[in-house]
C-alpha cells in the first residue's frame, strides 16, 4: 500500500492555518445561551413568586426603622434611611391589589435604580437569585388581569411572574405630588 499522506506547500498550508485561526477564534456557542438569558431576584408578594431582573437591584435591606408619611397613596409604605440616603418604600401589593398579610420579620425592601429613581420595594420574602432564558418567559396569563398585566415582562412555566421595573418606574402613578396647605 502506498501512503498518499501529501504536505500542503507552503501557501496552502498558511491559508489551511488561517482558516483554523478564524475557526478556532469565533467565540463560543455558550456565550450566545448565557447573553440570552435573565438573572432575577426572586421573592414572593402575597404567596405569588415574582422577579425582577438583578441589574435594578442595588441591595437587599431589612425592614427596619420604616417612618410612615401622611399624604401618600396607601401604597407608600414609608421612607427609610439607608447609610444617610432616604429612601422612599412601596409596597407592591398595594400597588398590584393583592391580599395584604401584614409586616413580620421575614420582609425585605429591595433597593431599586432605575429611570434616575432610587427606591425600596417591599417584599414578603426573599426566594433568591436564578437565571432563566429569555425564549423561556411566556406572555400574560389570563388570570392576571388588571394593573399587574400591565408591569409584566412575562411569565415562566413554573408561574414565576417577571415584573418590568422600566414600565413600573415610568408609571406616574408612583410619583406623588401631594402638598399640605397650611
Amino acid at each position: 500500500m502506498k501512503d498518499e499522506t501529501r504536505i500542503p506547500a507552503a501557501p496552502e498550508a498558511r491559508q489551511i492555518l488561517r482558516a483554523r485561526a478564524q475557526a478556532l477564534a469565533r467565540p463560543p456557542e455558550r456565550a450566545a445561551v448565557a447573553a440570552a438569558s435573565l438573572e432575577l431576584l426572586e421573592f414572593r408578594l402575597a404567596r405569588e413568586s415574582y422577579a425582577l431582573e438583578t441589574r435594578y437591584v442595588r441591595e437587599v435591606y431589612p425592614l427596619k426603622n420604616l417612618t410612615p408619611l401622611p399624604c401618600t397613596p396607601p401604597f407608600v409604605l414609608g421612607i427609610v434611611n439607608v447609610r444617610g440616603r432616604i429612601l422612599p418604600v412601596l409596597d407592591l401589593k398595594k400597588f398590584f391589589e393583592l391580599p395584604e398579610q401584614g409586616l413580620t420579620d421575614l420582609n425585605r425592601i429591595i433597593l431599586v435604580r432605575g429611570n434616575d429613581l432610587e427606591l425600596g420595594l417591599l417584599a414578603d420574602v426573599i426566594a433568591g437569585v436564578r437565571t432563566i432564558p429569555v425564549d423561556s418567559l411566556q406572555p400574560s396569563l389570563p388570570t392576571l388581569t388588571g394593573i399587574r398585566a400591565e408591569y409584566l415582562k412575562g411569565v415562566t412555566a413554573e408561574r414565576l411572574v417577571v415584573l418590568d421595573l422600566d414600565r413600573i418606574l415610568a408609571d406616574p402613578k408612583i410619583i406623588v405630588h401631594e402638598e399640605v396647605e397650611n
